[in-house]
């Protein structure tokens, strides 16, 4: 794999910003500097920081961007289950966003057992050609 962009964990979670962008659009104007903004950071942070833990070039930083990611991800999941409950969101749409969620989670899981396993083998070091991409 020459490139993050390949990775379909990274391409579902550039998806989600797109969707949660939009779907934020409709919060309310008061919560442009609060929920929305806490929103909307926090699913950017999922693909940017896959694609900076790539770019760190050893696989224990990728690891650690992986996690970041990941915490990143729960925290979206958060905010989003807020904002149902105050209305700003439906209930098909934190399901919907949910599903989105635990799947881009479950293929972060993956690579980072893949990533782990990599290091306690001894082929762990500067990422050139891995990882490699997860199956849908």
């Amino acid at each position: 794999m020459k490139d993050y962009k390949e990775l379909q964990v990274w391409q579902k979670a550039v998806s989600l910003v797109t969707e949660i962008y939009k779907t934020t659009h409709a919060f309310p104007a008061d919560e442009r500097f609060g929920l929305t903004s806490q929103i909307r950071r926090s699913v950017t942070s999922v693909p940017a920081n896959i694609a900076e833990g790539w770019g760190r070039g050893s696989t224990k930083e990728y690891v650690q961007f992986l996690v970041i990611a990941r915490g990143s991800l729960l925290e979206l999941e958060t905010h989003l289950i807020v904002s149902g409950n105050l209305g700003y969101l439906g209930q098909l749409q934190v399901t919907s966003a949910q599903k989105q969620i635990d799947e881009i989670g479950r293929m972060i899981n993956s690579l980072i057992r893949s990533l782990r396993a990599q290091q306690r083998s001894g082929r762990f070091g500067i990422l050139v050609s891995s990882p490699q991409p997860l199956a849908p």
